[in-house]
């Protein structure tokens, strides 16, 4: 396991994004969980009781951990330009990077309502940026090539890679015009993904679907939606809280 884990982890310069990845999921879930438990002591009226579980104040100000995450992401940001460190301190930094991200985006309606949201409709933004997030790290984790062809390989002619390129630049493009986000990124690691996005309907508010379907064909598109995002917004709140 160890041996396999230099191999294909460390010899690949995977490492900081592993620890990146998983100092930022943790985190996230301790995060979660902490902020449930604040809520529930909240509804139940023993705040007090809630032992050091509680919203930080300084000053008569509640400090959301937004300001913690912000702080700490730009503290790493100052230290890996500064100093380029090499192992095991890039990892050190990586983890903290993905710690001080994921308390920062677990808030992120925050920024974009510049209220507190959290705990509303609204405030389910800050999981789909989490959920991005999260995939932006597996992307950046699998390390393969955008087009699905690894540099160095030989025996592609000129014609070859350009049409490879092309078409995998066209498949994601057209995936993304459809308002499929993430299926747009998760086929960065794994094509499959974009060409899946790519051929299914578009979402009804897309700008595909808004300028080539027709008003039958966007009602579909808007019933298929609403069955896939019911699903979807269950599995979320149920996994992740709301």
């Amino acid at each position: 396991m160890w041996n396999w884990y230099l191999d294909h982890i460390v010899d690949t310069g995977r490492s900081a994004a592993l620890v990146m990845l998983v100092g930022f999921v943790v985190t996230y879930g301790v995060t979660r969980t902490i902020t449930v438990r604040i809520r529930n002591h909240k509804a139940t009226g023993d705040a007090e009781e809630s032992g050091r579980i509680k919203d930080v104040h300084i000053g008569g100000v509640h400090v959301h951990h937004q300001v913690w995450g912000t702080l700490l992401v730009l503290v790493v940001g100052l230290l890996t330009f500064r100093f380029r460190p090499e192992s095991p301190w890039i990892e050190v930094l990586a983890t903290l990077f993905g710690v001080g991200a994921a308390l920062a985006l677990d808030e992120f309606a925050l920024w974009l309502h510049l209220e507190d949201v959290y705990w509303s409709e609204e405030g389910k933004k800050s999981i789909d940026a989490v959920m991005i997030a999260a995939v932006f790290g597996l992307v950046l984790l699998a390390a393969t090539s955008p087009i699905g062809i690894e540099t160095g390989q030989e025996g592609y002619g000129a014609w070859v890679l350009f049409t490879a390129v092309l078409v995998h630049v066209l498949i994601r493009l057209a995936c993304l015009l459809k308002g499929k986000i993430v299926m747009g990124l998760l086929g960065l690691p794994a094509p499959a993904f974009s060409y899946l996005g790519a051929f299914r309907l578009a979402k009804p508010e897309s700008f595909w679907a808004r300028r080539l379907y027709s008003e039958r064909k966007i009602a579909r598109a808007a019933k298929r939606h609403a069955r896939y995002q019911g699903r979807r917004l269950a599995l979320r709140d149920r996994l992740f809280g709301g």
